[in-house]
């Protein structure tokens, strides 16, 4: 595939507008369940889920960039254009792998135990797992990319 016919791709500044979206929504809608359920108070959770969401933010840049990149390559196909079930996949393997970076975090941060920190990360996980399919899915809607110009 050449490179004059490979699908573009978000600019820098969508890609930052994306991810800033994404995590202050985040945090509005994670901060009030995770303090009611894990029982930190509010001031350490909402530093604690700060934290995470910058390692989110770096980890998401980087993830959908690189996603977008190969899909992109192997399919010729825009972003905005995924089909349902790579979109969940999507959504399940950037979790994971920010499920891998947090972990040590919550369990330092909090001083829980590996297995509750674990539930806790889960929980999170599962919860924003949700929050990535349903806004990324709103955010390609809302701001397609722009397609090719006919040169």
């Amino acid at each position: 595939m050449s490179a004059s016919s490979l699908p573009r791709q978000r600019s820098l500044l969508d890609r930052l507008r994306q991810v800033a979206l994404f995590e202050a929504g985040g945090l509005l809608l994670i901060c009030p369940p995770f303090v009611w359920l894990s029982g930190v108070p509010l001031k350490e959770s909402a530093a604690l889920l700060i934290v995470l969401a910058l390692i989110a933010a770096v980890w998401n840049a980087a993830f959908n960039t690189s996603f977008d990149w190969i899909e992109g390559r192997l399919t010729g196909r825009r972003a905005d254009h995924r089909p349902w079930r790579l979109r969940a996949l999507h959504a399940v393997s950037f979790e994971v792998g920010l499920l891998v970076m947090t972990l040590p975090v919550i369990a330092w941060w909090t001083g829980m135990g590996w297995i509750e920190a674990l539930v806790a990360d889960v929980g999170l996980a599962l919860a924003y797992l949700a929050y990535a399919f349903a806004f990324n899915l709103a955010y390609d809607k809302a701001f397609p990319i722009a397609p090719e110009e006919a040169g």
